[in-house]
């Protein structure tokens, strides 16, 4: 499930750069672009941590859904988050989990921009 989670925010990241690319809205242009920019670093302290405990990833699923809507992006991938963090780590792997918690936020915070600054 760790590699659902990692693939999960790697095309978030592809998906958000695109329409950071598309949109006519500054406010939608840098509110992408600083969650693309940040992205990266999350997937990268969440799979290198779980590895080093648990060992390497090694399943990746190989799909990927585009969307042309960036809160749909956002909010979806916030809630695969919410509903699966558990799946992909225990509990008792506060520091991923304390990364997943970040993500979180970053999402949560690029939704408000998304949603209400014009």
């Amino acid at each position: 499930m760790m590699g659902e989670l990692v693939m999960r925010c790697l095309h978030a990241r592809t998906t958000a750069h695109v329409l950071h690319l598309k949109t006519t809205s500054y406010a939608k242009h840098k509110a992408l672009n600083d969650f693309y920019d940040a992205l990266p670093d999350f997937v990268d302290s969440i799979a290198e941590a779980y590895q080093g405990e648990h060992g390497l990833i090694t399943s990746y699923p190989p799909r990927y859904t585009p969307t042309d809507d960036p809160v749909a992006l956002v909010k979806g991938l916030s809630t695969w988050l919410e509903d699966h963090r558990y799946e992909c780590c225990d509990e008792s792997d506060t520091y991923v989990q304390n990364t997943i918690d970040e993500l979180m936020a970053l999402c949560r915070s690029t939704l408000y921009k998304l949603q209400f600054l014009k």
